[in-house]
């Protein structure tokens, strides 16, 4: 049996065209599947934050995982829609999967990185690992069943120092709120891994001479989002996240995590400005043009 997410994108992706679009082009009919999208996840939100957390602040921390899997279901929508993974990245989807295995490696069986509220008792995790199951299902798509479409030329970041080099940062820098040393430094490794798992599907964006079509936009934006509110949380949570001080009693590890946000979010800053410009200016189903003289990575 499939789970509900994969069903829920192939619905959506039901209600959309059907036939490969053009880059440049976005067919009327994608709108109520952008549309869908976005109010089934909200409304999940909501009703997370309300009545499941019964709004406790520290549910923000769930939000930023539930919009997370929201971007990962675009990107299902976009695939499944278009006939075509043009401009997804496998390399940002492995970077992707790498720091969502290092995350639930600590949260499915210790308490060191998790919401207080009742979420933190199964839905984040769940979640997270719905994350990774849409995360597996898009690389299959693009490097299996819709392999014709993928710009193999055009994805050239090489995942290997991103990941090594988080693994070395984590294992210096990492908290010790497990009081596991080793997985830690996983949980460490997973946040440092996401923030710079974008910089494959930008350099992608940024190398094709085409627009980017609106749903890897809302990709991308909606992974900033996430990062806004996972850094919001930490940002109010930093001091309590305790380590084994190297220079005095300066607390590393709670700064480490929030340089880790700062890096991802100052990564899409020049994206966020010409995002929101086409949004308001063009409407949610607009492609969006990056040219090399307004954007670069």
């Amino acid at each position: 049996m499939e789970l509900a997410p994969l069903l829920f994108v192939k619905m959506i992706s039901n209600i959309m065209c059907h036939q490969s679009t053009p880059w440049g082009k976005a067919p009327p009919s994608q709108r109520p599947g952008v549309v869908l999208t976005y109010a089934v996840f909200v409304t999940v939100a909501v009703l997370v934050f309300y009545y499941l957390a019964e709004g406790e602040f520290s549910a923000v921390l769930t939000l930023s995982a539930v919009a997370e899997c929201m971007a990962f279901c675009l990107l299902g929508v976009h695939a499944l829609s278009t006939g075509s993974v043009h401009g997804i990245s496998a390399k940002s989807l492995q970077l992707e999967a790498i720091a969502l295995a290092c995350r639930l490696s600590s949260t499915t069986w210790l308490e060191g990185y998790l919401p207080n509220d009742m979420t933190g008792d199964f839905m984040y995790q769940i979640v997270d690992a719905v994350a990774l199951v849409m995360v597996l299902w898009l690389l299959h798509h693009v490097l299996v069943v819709q392999r014709r479409t993928y710009d193999a030329d055009d994805d050239t970041v090489s995942v290997t120092p991103f990941a090594v080099g988080s693994l070395i940062l984590a294992g210096l820098l990492h908290a010790d709120l497990d009081d596991r040393p080793l997985f830690d430094t996983f949980w460490m490794t997973g946040l440092f891994v996401g923030a710079v798992a974008v910089v494959p599907q930008l350099w992608m964006m940024t190398r094709n001479r085409e627009k980017v079509p609106a749903m890897m936009s809302h990709f991308v934006a909606v992974m900033a989002i996430s990062r806004l509110l996972s850094g919001c949380y930490m940002w109010h949570a930093h001091e309590e996240i305790t380590s084994e001080p190297w220079i005095k009693d300066f607390n590393h590890a709670g700064w480490a995590i929030l340089a880790g946000h700062a890096v991802h979010l100052v990564l899409l800053a020049d994206f966020a400005y010409f995002y929101v410009k086409n949004v308001a200016t063009q409407g949610l189903l607009t492609p969006l043009e990056l040219s090399d003289k307004s954007f670069c990575v």
